[in-house]
């Protein structure tokens, strides 16, 4: 059983030999990203400099998304955030805007490219975005908060140019040889959605069903990164199709609870938890809640890909914390 096969039977509940792995390199995984993703098309302030002229106050550097909105960041470690997105001045500006071409064939040769390089892993092509989270950072966040109680008619419009662009890319993705998409829509606070759940239902509940049904057509399966406290929604991901859940915090939710209220149903991908347990280099500690998440997660005739976070020098987990995990995943603990 090859690793394509493994994550297949992971995510289908088909009796996989053993969980699926995505550790960081040179440690094993049986999967392998491709796609334009984040970061296709960026423009930094030293190629261009109306970029500093329209946020002239910012401390740190400053660079274009393909989308028109500006972000802002003090280091190198992360993204950074928006601090002037494309349509912040005001929703007339809609009436001429064009999304950029991240949906055009010439973007995917090189994700066909890499997947024929690697024939026995399993395929992951990365999605541009997903609605809320394209749409936030062309608005940016706050205003955007306000949009979907204030200008429903609006977000609805552009979520529409939105969707139509994810959906050629999906189907690019399926030319290319993808076995799934995945997306990063970050929706939780530590306790909550970032929008009522009623609210979530209404706008953009509907715009997931469109796009999994297309991924489902092209049999793609489709996995969906959050952030945050999700629980209200989960079991709407799963009536929409959502095949598996990549979360870096499960304990927010607890391990045990979605285990029991959503195991079988959605696949779990995680690593152990970043925030409750990571932090504690404790190795008990870690080594006992990665068997822990292999034995409620996976008990399902598959159902679990373990996974590390892509940055533990970022959040202050030294790699030997990181192999505790890892090892303990794999069995050699």
């Amino acid at each position: 059983m090859n690793s394509r096969e493994i994550i297949r039977r992971c995510i289908e509940f088909t009796g996989p030999e053993r969980i699926g792995y995505d550790f960081r390199a040179p440690h094993p995984s049986d999967l392998i990203y491709a796609g334009p993703g984040r970061g296709t098309g960026d423009v930094y302030e030293e190629e261009d400099p109306e970029i500093r002229r329209q946020v002239p106050d910012f401390p740190g550097q400053l660079y274009r998304d393909p989308y028109g909105s500006i972000w802002g960041r003090l280091n190198d470690r992360h993204s950074g955030e928006v601090v002037k997105g494309v349509l912040q001045d005001g929703w007339e500006l809609l009436d001429s805007y064009t999304l950029p071409d991240l949906d055009a064939p010439h973007h995917y040769r090189p994700v066909a490219e890499a997947f024929a390089a690697c024939p026995d892993l399993y395929h992951v092509g990365v999605l541009p975005g997903f609605p809320f989270a394209i749409m936030r950072y062309m608005r940016r966040m706050d205003h955007f908060l306000m949009d979907v109680l204030l200008h429903e008619q609006e977000v609805l419009r552009l979520n529409g140019m939105v969707v139509e662009m994810l959906l050629a890319c999906i189907d690019n993705h399926a030319r290319a040889g993808a076995d799934a998409v995945t997306f990063a829509e970050d929706w939780g606070t530590q306790d909550r959605l970032l929008i009522s759940p009623a609210t979530w239902r209404r706008l953009f509940k509907p715009s997931f069903r469109v796009l999994v049904d297309r991924a489902h057509e092209q049999n793609l399966h489709v996995i969906m990164h959050s952030c945050g406290y999700i629980y209200e929604i989960i079991k709407d991901l799963i009536e929409v199709g959502i095949d598996a859940l990549q979360l870096d915090q499960p304990e927010l939710m607890g391990v045990e609870r979605l285990a029991h209220d959503f195991g079988g149903r959605i696949a779990f991908y995680c690593p152990v938890d970043i925030q409750k347990v990571m932090q504690t280099g404790d190795r008990e500690i870690i080594q006992r809640e990665a068997r822990r998440m292999v034995e409620l997660f996976g008990g399902f005739g598959g159902g679990f890909i373990a996974k590390d976070y892509p940055q533990w020098e970022a959040i202050g987990v030294p790699d030997e914390w990181a192999q505790w995990a890892r090892d303990a995943f794999m069995g050699l603990s």
